[in-house]
C-alpha cells in the first residue's frame, strides 16, 4: 500500500511541476486571434530578449488589435504589424537587430526591417515555407506552436509584391499570461 502512495505522490508532483512550468511559459506566449481562429506564438526571450521586450509592451498597449496583415506571399510570408496598413509604418521605435542561428522556417516569426539592419519597428512576419535566404539577416523572436493552418487560410496578395487587396486583420492579440478562462479581456 506503501508504495502505491509513493507512486501517487511522485505522478502528482510531476504533473504540478509540468503545470508550473507551463504557467511560467505564458508570459512568453502569445494568442493571435484571426477570424479563423486563434494562432498560438512562444516568445523567444534567449534568442531576442528586447524584441521580446517591445513585442509584448505593444501588445499589452492593444497595438496590434485590428492592424492588417498587408503584405502575404503565398509560399513565403505573411506579414502584419504596420497600423497605417501601408507596410511603411510603424510604433515609431526602431531596434537594434538581435539575429541570432535561429533558422527561418516553416512557423518562425521574425521582425520586418528596411535596408538598415536596426530599422526593425512593431512590423513583423510568419514564415510559412522554410526560408534560409533570411537566415542572419532578421531577428527571430518566436515561432508558431499552434494555429499555421490558420496562418496559411490568411488571405495572400498580388504575386510579387504581396500587397493585399483587403486584407485580414490581427482580431486581438494577447500575452497569455493576461488571458483569463482562454478569453482575452
Amino acid at each position: 500500500m506503501r508504495i502505491w502512495k509513493f507512486l501517487t505522490a511522485i505522478i502528482v508532483g510531476l504533473f504540478a511541476a509540468e503545470g508550473a512550468v507551463a504557467a511560467g511559459d505564458q508570459e512568453n506566449t502569445l494568442y493571435m486571434d484571426l477570424k479563423y481562429g486563434r494562432v498560438v506564438i512562444e516568445m523567444r526571450p534567449d534568442l531576442a530578449p528586447n524584441h521580446v521586450k517591445r513585442i509584448k509592451e505593444l501588445v499589452r498597449q492593444k497595438f496590434y488589435d485590428g492592424v492588417k496583415f498587408h503584405r502575404v506571399i503565398e509560399g513565403f510570408m505573411a506579414q502584419t504589424g504596420d497600423p497605417t496598413g501601408t507596410g511603411m509604418g510603424g510604433s515609431g521605435q526602431k531596434l537594434k537587430a538581435e539575429f541570432n542561428k535561429e533558422p527561418h522556417v516553416r512557423g518562425a516569426v521574425s521582425m520586418a526591417r528596411a535596408g538598415d539592419p536596426d530599422s526593425a519597428d512593431s512590423q513583423f512576419f510568419i514564415v510559412t515555407k522554410d526560408s534560409d535566404f533570411l537566415d542572419g539577416q532578421y531577428t527571430v523572436w518566436g515561432k508558431v506552436t499552434s494555429g499555421m493552418e490558420l496562418v496559411d487560410m490568411i488571405k495572400k496578395g498580388a504575386p510579387g509584391s504581396g500587397t493585399v487587396t483587403d486584407p485580414d486583420v490581427i482580431v486581438k492579440l494577447r500575452v497569455a499570461a493576461d488571458v483569463k478562462d482562454g478569453l482575452a479581456f
